[in-house]
């Protein structure tokens, strides 16, 4: 078989070079399982995170040398009743002993006693800075674990945020391992059930998994570019196990499908290619091009996870079109075996499309009025997106099951001067002298009276050439609580100004952990111009792909719907109580900022996938010579098995990640799986094909291109 065509010319070379295109395929997988062992993921650093005036503050500590040191705290509590005060300093001192022998300890300060001698904590510093202290802080933990190990009648627990963040980190590892370990045994009976022989079944899970492992491999590198801030592999395994088996799907059934019509194994497999590898190639495209779209957010995290997704798709879509075809020419019908006797028989019976034909028939008899239903449903459900609210994840939406967590908020509770802290930075062009003594001095005079934090009184430094003094308050709430706002913004708006305003060239700054939440709150929004980018793009591929106007838009419109109510889902979930048990967490009251703009480019590249897959075989009938209505009908019933397959996988490994321990993975999991259950339920079975007929005249036009030209070969084909 002969085409033009680069899919069906990367095909034909795979499946008759069958050894060479596994052979390049494992090398490519080995070859990025090296990189992974031998190149170390880069995180990002703290420089990489400063934004608006905290990031200025920590930028004139940085020059003045007064950046503060990491710092961890360890917290003895009685384990029940009554702290005891002797086992209490007794731990402590151990405690104090086993850091001292830690390496990278710069100092371990005396116990202080919390005002109810309820607790007793111990101040340990570390040298260097944040990525010294994440080298050190497992040395110090299990110093800690010792010393807890000795004393079974106390609770002693270490917190700072070296050790949160290795707590958070081993908590993403352990959801990793989850995640790994429920999907693919779940993705494998679905498609069991779908397939109804093994081989098959198995084909889509082996390519997804190599999929994810060549990608995480690939990123390593990359990571130097666009560091990553502990999420990425998550969600290179959520996107790769998704769209690794869908397109695997499309391709292994239409290439069954050719072959029970009779063709041989090549041939089939060229014709699959033709179709299904092009549908395959426009669907990953489509994702690559959306997640493109979160490079123009500007921000660390979403840069990650643009380079973490767009490398699975593209790795993803490689193997579909390789090492696939070469796999399906090497097996031959042996793909169809063992074969599960019910399950294969009843595939047989039902044939495709058999259940999907029956339901939409309807849709076609009466367009009109289904379109108005499901428009309504949907849009029923998307009215509760209009009250969403986005926040910035805190320490409360963090699992508290994590130890480093619960001993944080243990010690903010008698230890006020263990809550996130603010800094106002002071620095003069010249010697500052008396009048920035006096300046800094009053701002932390007027900061305890107006109760927007409170002072130590060692609170004020100067550095060594005496141009820039620093005050840090402890914030008045604990961390991640809202009117912690207030005292940023009076600090900013009134105190700081009234106390050093009139200094000339004195530059100032408040900054600290209440001030980066704040500023991070109230960045310019960059939603509207990723959203734009995404949408415009999307009207362009469509446009170009059928040669229809009205087909872009309405694919367009369909995804944003699709969108829309699947956020009204996500709020009613995580802004209300209702779902607590069933998910095992408490609500939160908002959505995690950074979800809903994840979810959105997500959601509008794979949407596609289906649009584009329906979409062709709609154009397949009406080249075969069947009128309109039933062009759509078969586009939809033709479709049905393999968008119903492939939806049913995609929704399962969504759906896992919402059973993790992560509120951000929950909620992402919760609107992916929703969005893609609605795509490919109500819009799919009843809006696409309902829209398609009511819009019967402008898409009269959809197969004006022509088909392409496929010519048998002569040479034997494999069977």
């Amino acid at each position: 078989m002969s085409s033009s065509s680069p899919t069906v010319r990367v095909a034909r070379w795979s499946a008759t070079h069958p050894w060479r295109a596994i052979g390049l395929w494992i090398a490519l997988v080995t070859a990025a399982v090296a990189l992974m062992i031998s190149v170390p993921t880069q995180q990002p650093s703290e420089e990489d995170s400063r934004i608006g005036q905290s990031g200025q503050a920590a930028e004139l500590l940085d020059e003045a040398g007064l950046s503060a040191s990491p710092t961890e705290s360890v917290l003895i509590t009685a384990a029940d009743g009554t702290l005891d005060p002797d086992q209490a300093e007794t731990a402590a001192t151990q405690v104090s002993e086993a850091a001292v022998d830690v390496k990278g300890i710069s100092d371990v300060g005396p116990p202080i006693w919390s005002e109810s001698r309820d607790a007793l904590l111990v101040p340990i510093t570390l040298a260097g800075d944040a990525d010294d202290a994440a080298d050190h802080v497992g040395a110090l933990l299990d110093a800690t674990a010792k010393v807890q190990k000795n004393n079974p009648g106390l609770d002693i627990a270490q917190a700072g945020t070296a050790s949160i963040d290795s707590g958070i980190n081993d908590k993403v590892g352990e959801d990793l391992a989850s995640a790994e370990s429920l999907s693919l045994p779940i993705t494998f009976l679905i498609l069991l059930i779908a397939f109804g022989a093994f081989i098959a079944a198995g084909i889509p899970v082996l390519l997804a998994i190599t999929s994810v492992v060549t990608a995480l491999g690939l990123y390593a590198p990359l990571s130097y570019l666009a560091p990553d801030e502990g999420t990425v592999a998550n969600v290179v395994l959520l996107i790769g196990m998704a769209v690794g088996v869908d397109y695997s799907l499309f391709y292994l059934k239409r290439e069954r499908e050719e072959r029970r019509r009779g063709r041989a194994t090549i041939d089939a497999i060229e014709i699959a290619a033709a179709t299904s590898g092009r549908a395959v190639v426009v669907s990953g495209f489509a994702v690559m091009v959306s997640m493109a779209g979160l490079f123009l957010s500007g921000e660390q995290v979403f840069n990650a996870l643009a380079v973490g997704s767009i490398v699975v798709v593209a790795v993803a879509v490689l193997g579909s079109l390789t090492v696939l075809p070469a796999l399906l020419a090497k097996l031959g019908r042996a793909v169809d075996r063992p074969r599960i006797p019910l399950l294969w028989r009843l595939n047989r019976r039902i044939g495709a499309g058999g259940i999907s034909g029956r339901l939409v028939r309807p849709v076609v008899r009466k367009p009109v009025v289904s379109a108005l239903i499901a428009g309504g449903l949907l849009l029923g459900l998307a009215v509760p997106a209009l009250g969403m609210k986005m926040q910035q994840g805190t320490v409360d939406t963090l699992p508290q099951d994590i130890p480093a967590i619960a001993a944080y908020q243990r010690m903010q509770e008698s230890f006020p001067t263990e809550r996130p802290s603010i800094d106002i930075v002071l620095k003069s062009a010249r010697d500052g002298g008396a009048d920035l003594r006096t300046a800094i001095e009053q701002i932390k005079s007027d900061a305890v009276s107006a109760d927007v934090g409170s002072a130590t009184d060692d609170a004020i430094e100067f550095s060594k050439d005496g141009r820039t003094a620093a005050l840090t308050l402890s914030a008045p709430h604990h961390e991640g609580d809202p009117r912690n706002d207030a005292s940023i913004e009076q600090l900013r708006d009134t105190i700081v100004p009234r106390a050093a305003g009139s200094l000339d060239g004195v530059t100032t700054a408040v900054g600290g952990g209440v001030a980066e939440a704040y500023d991070y709150e109230n960045r310019p929004s960059k939603l509207p111009l990723v959203i734009g980018f995404v949408l415009a793009l999307t009207l362009v591929m469509m446009g170009w792909t059928f040669r229809s106007v009205t087909i872009a838009l309405l694919t367009t419109a369909l995804n944003l719907l699709s969108v829309g109510a699947a956020f009204g889902v996500l709020t009613l979930v995580f802004q209300h109580d209702w779902f607590n048990g069933l998910l095992d967490y408490e609500s939160s009251g908002f959505v995690v900022d950074w979800i809903p703009l994840f979810c959105f480019v997500v959601l509008i590249g794979l949407s596609m996938d289906y649009h584009v897959f329906v979409l062709s075989r709609v154009r397949e009938g009406l080249r075969k010579g069947l009128d309109y209505d039933s062009a759509v009908e078969f586009g939809i019933r033709d479709t049905a098995s393999v968008v119903t397959s492939a939806a049913a996988v995609m929704v399962s490994v969504f759906a896992v990640f919402a059973t993790l321990s992560m509120l951000e993975m929950k909620q992402m999991g919760v609107g992916l799986s929703v969005a893609i259950l609605l795509d490919a339920t109500l819009v799919r079975l009843v809006l696409l094909p309902a829209l398609l007929l009511v819009l019967r005249k402008p898409l009269t036009k959809l197969a004006v291109e022509p088909a392409p030209k496929v010519q048998p070969e002569r040479k034997p084909a494999l069977v």
